[in-house]
């Protein structure tokens, strides 16, 4: 996928982004809010982009640094974000100390775009501290898009995933309890991961799952190929806002997001007690 050729547009956000970010942005509003009256923390945006979830750290009072490897959103977020300290780089290898953050946030499906998800996590673990803690989200493989994909493979492909049977295929079938990689148009190959694989993912980065989102659940009722446009006609997107507020009210049951196109996980690395969750 070609982020520079993105950068300019990158925060205009289209209607799957908008609900997706609403979520995160009060979700790392309301876990990762540092103690009142403490030391000064550091936090890392990992796949920053143009450094708008960096700019929530850093308003929660975070020495906030980003990473990506798109020069061109690095451009775009040095002129918009001139107190983030940011660095391009690759995930699988990231281009600072041990045990050097307090907080790492990776999030807008970032894992799902890297060749290596277990070096990337193995190194999100090694530079946070000891109970340090990692937002993460990521691309989920079982959701009713991969419905909406099936259907549109035999009939033509109306929806524009641009999948044939046998991708559908593939993907119903590759080893159930593992991710898988699909091409997604616009985007180019996506890795979806099953819980128990970012689970198992996590256990060898060191890092303990405490609590676990889902994203898009009842949303994906509409096709995401039709979210990822611009603009909605009116009375769809009033639909919309409804399924957004029912999916706002799934995400606080047990379970739920096993159903959601994106998984979103709090976890901690090992050595502290962990608080209890879903998982």
């Amino acid at each position: 996928m070609d982020f520079d050729a993105m950068a300019a547009s990158y925060e205009t956000l289209e209607p799957w982004y908008q609900h997706l970010y609403g979520v995160l942005h009060a979700i790392v509003r309301a876990e990762l809010a540092p103690p009142a009256g403490g030391p000064p923390l550091r936090a890392l945006d990992a796949g920053c982009g143009t450094g708008f979830q960096a700019a929530v750290l850093e308003s929660l009072g975070y020495r906030t640094h980003g990473l990506d490897i798109s020069a061109g959103l690095l451009a775009m977020a040095r002129r918009r974000r001139a107190s983030v300290v940011l660095a391009r780089g690759n995930l699988e290898a990231l281009p600072y100390d041990d045990e050097a953050f307090d907080v790492v946030t990776c999030c807008g499906s970032t894992l799902s775009f890297v060749d290596a998800p277990a070096s990337a996590l193995a190194e999100i673990g090694r530079v946070l501290r000891p109970d340090g803690v990692l937002l993460l989200e990521c691309e989920h493989r079982w959701s009713l898009d991969l419905l909406w994909g099936a259907v549109s493979s035999v009939t033509g492909d109306p929806l524009g995933y641009g999948l044939g049977p046998r991708d559908v295929w593939r993907q119903l079938t590759e080893r159930g309890g593992q991710g898988c990689r699909v091409p997604y148009p616009g985007y180019g190959s996506l890795r979806l991961f099953t819980v128990g694989e970012v689970r198992a993912l996590l256990d060898a980065a060191g890092l303990e799952p405490a609590r676990m989102w889902g994203i898009h659940m009842v949303t994906n009722l509409i096709p995401s190929t039709v979210l990822h446009r611009q603009l909605l006609a009116p009375p769809l997107a009033a639909l919309y806002r409804i399924l957004g507020w029912i999916d706002d009210g799934l995400r606080r049951l047990p379970g739920a997001a096993r159903l959601a196109n994106s998984l979103v996980v709090l976890a901690r690395k090992r050595g502290a007690p962990t608080t209890g969750g879903d998982l």
